[in-house]
């Protein structure tokens, strides 16, 4: 998605949630400035890396995750897709010894664990937005091969292919990697988060409150965009009869 398109998206995002601009492009310098300094990966770095095939599968963190990592793992050769993480739902993957290709993360998910897949030669897509400027500045110089994203106007070595939620935002990573197969584990876009995406809560899986609701319809949305206005087909795994 251009930027001149998601701009509009992004405006109305703003207004809905009551987000700040000048907080993500606060946040979006701080990452380009610690990328400048640490090194980055560019666009064509990361499509090198991942030109091996051009199917993808991208795992969300929603409570149908593990029974799909499980379903995955027994009948796909996942030697085949390029595995993509949203945040939390790396914890998922190195619960089943399974080292994801790249993980799109704010840095809200299990950072030992994001580490970790990194340490095992993960890529990771480090998004910054007004809410984590903290963590960018603490948190980035540790990891290696990290691809800057924004979801404000793209500066410096930052990129900002569209998308809202750690989710749909790796879906349209995929899409600028050239995919042309999709397939989506973990996507539930109901009202029920996970401890992978809200590590805090003290159970395996609670009520989501009306801010992540409002996020996951966003992100249920811009799926959807990505089905109508993109040469990519795509599979939620969520829609099929898996027994």
């Amino acid at each position: 998605m251009e930027f001149g398109l998601w701009e509009k998206y992004y405006t109305e995002i703003l207004d809905d949630f009551g987000f700040s601009r000048e907080n993500d492009e606060e946040s979006a310098k701080l990452l380009d400035e610690i990328l400048s300094t640490e090194g980055c990966l560019t666009l064509e770095d990361l499509k090198g890396f991942v030109d091996f095939s051009d199917k993808f599968i991208v795992f969300g963190a929603g409570p149908s995750l593990r029974e799909h990592v499980k379903y995955l793992k027994d009948n796909y050769d996942l030697r085949d897709y390029v595995l993509v993480a949203a945040d939390g739902a790396t914890t998922a993957l190195i619960e089943q010894k399974i080292a994801p290709d790249i993980v799109a993360t704010d840095l809200d998910g299990n950072l030992d664990d994001i580490l970790l897949a990194n340490f095992r030669g993960a890529n990771v897509a480090i998004h910054a937005h007004g809410d984590n400027i903290e963590k960018i500045a603490s948190l980035t110089p540790f990891f290696t091969n990290v691809l800057g994203t924004t979801q404000a106007q793209p500066i410096g070595n930052l990129y900002n292919f569209g998308g809202f939620t750690d989710g749909d935002r790796a879906m349209f990573l995929a899409v600028a990697l050239n995919a042309e197969e999709i397939i989506l584990a973990g996507m539930d876009f109901g009202d029920v988060v996970t401890k992978y995406s809200r590590p805090n809560i003290e159970t395996d899986t609670a009520k989501a409150d009306e801010f992540k609701r409002k996020k996951l319809a966003y992100g249920e949305r811009f799926t959807q965009w990505i089905i109508d206005n993109e040469n990519v087909k795509m599979t939620n795994l969520c829609d099929e009869n898996l027994l």
